[in-house]
């Protein structure tokens, strides 16, 4: 477990395993610990760097709240530990964070594991958006904000992707029917999962049932 300053700021992390570079990022309002089981057996197969996001967990709080800087902190960390070409899992605003960068720096990642993307707000459900707008009315997060404002991917950008990618989504997501259909059809070297019986969040906090995909997709 270490700190870096990373664009001034404090980014906390931790590494486990050892082999190829493999690097967690979060969602909204969560740290790396949602990832604590995946993470115990991919260590057997990778270098497991788990990130906790500016304004997140244990890293430093600032007054920045957008994608593109949570981006342009990931590169900095992947430049700073010299971990070019990396493998990256992104769960919901880590996934968006992944394909900002995958579009931006291409030749920086192999292989991406996208867990519940999106690409505008407006993808969510209007019940999601409703719920996100009243959370926001009782309590001025910026981060619940940020959900509302960001990010503005258009589908076509995502052509720029260069990296295997494998889209997770679950079948009661919390986004419009076909999100992860646009995302997947855009990715050129893509492959689509979507987990029936489950939501955003099921399949992957403090579990691992997501194992045998991911590892069949990263080896």
């Amino acid at each position: 477990m270490a700190h870096i300053n990373i664009n001034g700021t404090q980014i906390f992390y931790t590494q486990q395993g050892s082999g190829l570079p493999l690097i967690f990022l979060h969602g909204n309002g969560e740290d790396h610990h949602i990832f604590d089981p995946l993470i115990k057996k991919l260590s057997h197969q990778f270098t497991c760097y788990a990130l906790d996001s500016r304004n997140h967990g244990q890293s430093q709080m600032t007054d920045q709240f957008h994608y593109q800087t949570m981006t342009d902190d990931l590169l900095a960390f992947i430049h700073e530990l010299k971990l070019s070409p990396v493998n990256i899992i992104g769960f919901s605003d880590g996934s968006i964070v992944t394909m900002l960068l995958a579009m931006q720096q291409p030749e920086l990642i192999d292989k991406a594991v996208l867990l519940g993307p999106n690409l505008k707000p407006s993808d969510f459900t209007d019940a999601c958006t409703r719920y996100v707008e009243r959370l926001y009315k009782n309590d001025p997060n910026p981060l619940y904000k940020m959900m509302l404002d960001e990010p503005n991917i258009a589908a076509e950008d995502l052509q720029k992707i260069q990296a295997k990618t494998l889209i997770v989504g679950g079948e009661n997501d919390l986004y419009k029917a076909g999100t992860f259909e646009k995302i997947h059809e855009n990715i050129q070297k893509s492959n689509l999962l979507i987990l029936e019986n489950h939501d955003h969040s099921s399949y992957i906090f403090q579990n691992d049932m997501i194992y045998a995909d991911v590892i069949n997709f990263l080896q």
